[in-house]
């Protein structure tokens, strides 16, 4: 399948190896020449790499990157059999692409957007052909990260759902369908793994250092909380859960903090710029986590239960199937187990309990229980059970 790739950032640059490497042809656009410059720079540093290490012969990486074609004109996308945009997060200038794209491309062209928080369908709008459009979101690096997200909007039609479905699977990712919702699966549920760790430092009732000592020590996550915030960027977090907040109509679950809103603002985005959470400049001195194993349990436990309460509402509003919910975790953001696997081994009703002693203590409905965690444990079923 020729394909065509819109931004040569390092999403477009990632699914353009990703597609090279399994024999797809690529064309690739973007309007700076800087960046068309470093993403040449990249694909070769990496494919050399590679080669340098035995995992491709030198000829194999020459075949890859000669697969890869730099163009400066979006009529180049003219025999393309799909076009995958990774631009800025911005509604009107990608509806403004998707309308220009129409003009070049054939009929049987199927359009795609890595979008991580616009809606779909409202994307899907733009265009006449509305039933050729869909989301596949990948996830950054793309050639290492094997979830897809595949996100059909209201408009599109189930062909072209099978054939990006194919396409995802052929280079050995591994897709999963999610509803045109804010946050779709990964983005929507993880917000607690950010936000209540949030909540947890604005109270006073530990540092960032002991908060994230109690998700990976206890917890057995790869990053805690506010290292992962540093390391994404404070301004990209903020605003992805700005976006989800406000596309959930302002719903207090997803409530942005003040604590990461005044961190973007001061500059302090984290590794890019040298502090964040955690000072990385040369010579700086770190707090040491307190690890009090009772403090560091009841952070972890307040945490996961936020985290699988998000996956059980997502299955109870159709978000996503219980499979794809628990692949999205495990490979979209490296979760130790699937967080619905993980709820039937702490047990429904301990999920349900723990959920209402927050209600009851904070009398807000950021900590409202999900209803299918309440009806499952009134039936006393389990997410994998017969």
């Amino acid at each position: 399948m020729k394909t065509g790739i819109i931004g040569a950032g390092s999403m477009g640059t990632g699914i353009a190896q990703l597609a090279a490497f399994h024999g797809h042809k690529v064309v690739i656009l973007d309007r700076s020449p800087e960046a068309i410059q470093r993403s040449k720079n990249s694909l070769l540093k990496i494919l050399n790499r590679m080669a340098e290490k035995g995992k491709i012969s030198d000829a194999d990486a020459k075949a890859i990157f000669g697969r890869i074609h730099f163009v400066e004109k979006i009529a180049s996308f003219s025999d393309c059999e799909l076009v995958i945009e990774a631009i800025i997060e911005d509604e009107g200038i990608k509806k403004d692409l998707f309308r220009e794209l129409e003009t070049v491309v054939s009929d049987k062209c199927i359009l795609a957007t890595n979008t991580s928080s616009l809606s779909v369908s409202s994307l899907a709008s733009a265009c006449k052909n509305p039933g050729r459009f869909i989301g596949l979101h990948f996830f950054n690096p793309p050639f290492l990260m094997k979830l897809v997200e595949v996100i059909p909007a209201l408009q599109t039609d189930e062909e072209v759902t099978k054939t990006s479905t194919s396409w995802i699977e052929g280079m050995g990712h591994m897709p999963v369908k999610a509803k045109d919702t804010p946050g779709f699966i990964v983005n929507r549920i993880a917000r607690p793994f950010y936000g209540e760790a949030l909540r947890i430092l604005d109270e006073g009732l530990a540092d960032a250092a002991t908060i994230d000592w109690a998700m990976t020590e206890i917890g057995g996550f790869r990053m805690g909380p506010f290292t992962l915030m540093d390391y994404i960027g404070n301004d990209v977090n903020f605003t992805v859960t700005e976006t989800v907040y406000n596309a959930f109509f302002q719903d207090p679950r997803y409530k942005p903090s003040f604590t990461q809103q005044r961190l973007a603002l001061a500059g302090f985005l984290g590794r890019k710029s040298g502090r964040g959470y955690y000072d990385y400049r040369d010579g700086a001195q770190n707090p040491e986590p307190d690890k009090n194993r009772e403090k560091g349990e009841y952070i972890f436990n307040r945490i996961l239960t936020m985290l699988i309460n998000e996956a059980a509402d997502a299955l109870h509003f159709n978000v996503a199937n219980r499979d794809d919910i628990d692949t999205a975790m495990k490979y979209g953001v490296n979760y130790p187990k699937g967080l619905l696997k993980w709820a039937d081994e702490i047990g429904i009703a301990t999920c349900v309990k723990n959920m209402d002693e927050l209600t009851d203590l904070y009398r807000e409905d950021r900590y409202r229980c999900s209803p299918l965690l309440r009806n499952m444990t009134t039936e006393n079923k389990t997410f994998y059970g017969d």
